[in-house]
């Protein structure tokens, strides 16, 4: 049976209201599904800008730790400095470079020398292994060592010599930096009392050697027959010096050579079998 007129317009009203329906909710889901992507990517943005936030407070606090670090050691060395320059203690400074100081024994006598790189290398005075046909390297920790030359600068009386071990070493100061007054600590063996200390101060800087060279600390700290190729240690704790001779019969006048000579010729000493500076 034919639909009637109005039949069909309803028929069609209908399916017309139904598509305009499906049109608005399709409208309605895109519109909820881009506002969604919208704050999903706001919320990202805020994750991400929070991540950001706290990474760089983060960082701000590392910084903040290690710039306290430093502090805290640059005034532990100051503190240290100032107790030494005053002349209160020294024996800070004593325990942290009695380690790598070394009693050096031959066939004909014995002396003092000083690591001055971790691989055991180790700086002392020529006169003390000259002539000599056997020698032996001992430790503060009751360390016994071969030892094997290196080379030798006779004109500075300075020896370099290496032992098969690895240890903490000192580090040369700049002997141009040095004070008349400041006060220093040598460390040696002086008639075979090995690890002696004593405290004195520069009395001059660049005094003239036996090698006609002014290139000599004259210092007031006792040193005897044992203390060559000791070293003379400033108030932070740097080598400045390394003890050589002393002038007989006198006391308070001992000569050291300047550090910043033993590292020329440690390093000259050390470019004839290697092609490089050592230190």
């Amino acid at each position: 049976m034919p639909l009637k007129k109005h039949h069909k317009w309803l028929i069609g009203s209908f399916t017309s209201l139904i598509i305009i329906f499906m049109i608005t909710i399709s409208v309605f889901s895109y519109m909820i599904f881009i506002r969604q992507e919208l704050n999903y990517n706001l919320l990202n943005e805020k994750i991400s800008d929070s991540k950001n936030s706290l990474q760089s407070q983060i960082n701000l606090i590392s910084e903040d730790l290690i710039d306290t670090q430093v502090l805290l050691e640059e005034s532990q060395q100051e503190l240290s400095s100032l107790k030494a320059s005053i002349g209160e203690d020294f024996s800070g400074i004593y325990y942290d470079a009695v380690d790598s100081v070394v009693i050096v024994t031959t066939n004909t006598g014995q002396g003092t020398g000083f690591i001055i790189d971790r691989e055991g290398y180790i700086v002392t005075n020529y006169h003390i292994i000259e002539g000599a046909t056997a020698a032996v390297i001992y430790t503060s920790s009751d360390g016994l060592y071969d030892v094997q030359l290196i080379g030798v600068d006779s004109i500075m009386d300075v020896a370099l010599l290496k032992i098969e071990e690895n240890f903490q070493k000192l580090t040369l100061g700049d002997s141009d930096n040095v004070d008349v007054g400041e006060k220093v600590i040598a460390i040696g063996n002086p008639y075979g009392l090995q690890f002696s200390a004593t405290v004195g101060s520069i009395s001059q800087i660049h005094r003239e050697g036996p090698n006609g060279l002014d290139v000599y600390l004259q210092i007031d700290a006792a040193v005897n027959p044992g203390n060559s190729g000791g070293p003379v240690i400033d108030k932070n704790g740097k080598v400045i010096g390394m003890v050589n001779f002393k002038v007989k019969g006198a006391e308070g006048l001992g000569f050291a050579l300047e550090s910043n000579f033993i590292k020329q010729a440690v390093n000259d000493i050390y470019q004839q079998v290697s092609g490089e500076d050592l230190i």
